[in-house]
């Protein structure tokens, strides 16, 4: 294939691939926890990671990913003890994390907008190969913890005092699955872009659960949407020469939108079968608790 002799877009499909993994990976622990909109936080935090990068001279995406920790660190201590301003305090800690990205990024040499927007909405042409390398290293660690520790996180972020009770460290796993969302952020910002990688964290599981009940099924849908959408996304931004980000984000909703449209149909099949399997059953009584919608939970 043509697009495959490129260096650069030999890393960008790598990197989108690993984002499609990562990103639906972490996204069903905070759909669970009804915390979808973390990583569009953890993302303006990032930003003044990059601007730090850039002043420093340091890698982006390793400042990204310290920063990025540092801030998810402080939202859960704000959303453990915090009582009646914890919501300023998340809102102070978003708007200065974007203020303080562009600030770094224009202080520094040679610094300008380019730079920024490519981190804002992503770019193919700029993964280069240090950026690869990190983002394997990061895309291991999510992929260790969402993977080797997915019954503890799921008992968690189903029902935090019944894990506590099992004797499970809630506050641990809760921190951990905080830091492990900001880490994805630093994965994903290179392909998606920071202010569009919550997407691609939710979305996926949302159009995964139209079609599914079990918590293992729904990852693994969701995952096999988030490698479809990067990968397409990929390959239309560099023949269509269209934003990388916007691309695999508009996919992605239409991957929801189509899974939506076909999940009403399924349903109504299961509630006839199930209708028809027990003597004397209404198919119009059995519809409702049938039927999915996108915000429910997933099932063990």
């Amino acid at each position: 294939m043509e697009i495959l002799d490129y260096a650069f877009m030999q890393r960008a499909l790598l990197a989108a691939v690993l984002v499609g993994i990562t990103a639906p990976a972490v996204g069903i622990y905070l759909v669970q926890r009804r915390q979808a909109l973390m990583g569009d936080g953890i993302g303006h935090v990032a930003m003044t990671g990059v601007g730090l990068g850039f002043l420093l001279t340091w890698s982006p995406v390793w400042m990204a990913t310290l920063v990025s920790v540092l801030g998810a660190v402080f939202m859960e201590l704000v959303r453990w003890y915090a009582k009646t301003r914890g919501d300023i305090a998340l809102a102070m800690l978003f708007y200065g994390g974007m203020a303080g990205g562009v600030m770094f990024i224009n202080l520094a040499p040679g610094g300008s907008t380019t730079n920024l927007s490519s981190f804002l909405f992503g770019s193919l042409s700029t993964v280069s190969e240090s950026d690869v390398t990190a983002i394997c290293l990061l895309a291991a660690f999510v992929m260790l913890v969402t993977v080797g520790l997915r019954r503890q996180l799921f008992a968690v972020s189903q029902d935090e005092e019944f894990a506590r009770v099992t004797g499970l460290p809630v506050r641990f796993l809760n921190l951990l699955t905080a830091i492990t969302a900001a880490v994805t952020v630093s994965v994903a910002m290179r392909v998606v872009g920071l202010l569009l990688v919550s997407a691609l964290m939710v979305v996926p599981v949302a159009a995964a659960q139209q079609l599914t009940r079990s918590f293992a099924a729904t990852f693994a849908i969701a995952v096999a949407i988030g490698v479809s959408v990067t990968i397409g996304g990929t390959v239309t931004s560099y023949y269509q020469d269209v934003p990388p980000g916007a691309t695999i984000v508009l996919l992605t909703i239409g991957a929801f939108i189509a899974l939506t449209a076909l999940a009403a149909p399924l349903a109504r099949r299961r509630a006839r079968a199930l209708a028809a399997a027990q003597p004397g059953g209404d198919p119009a009584e059995c519809a409702i608790p049938v039927s999915r919608k996108a915000g429910d939970e997933v099932g063990a």
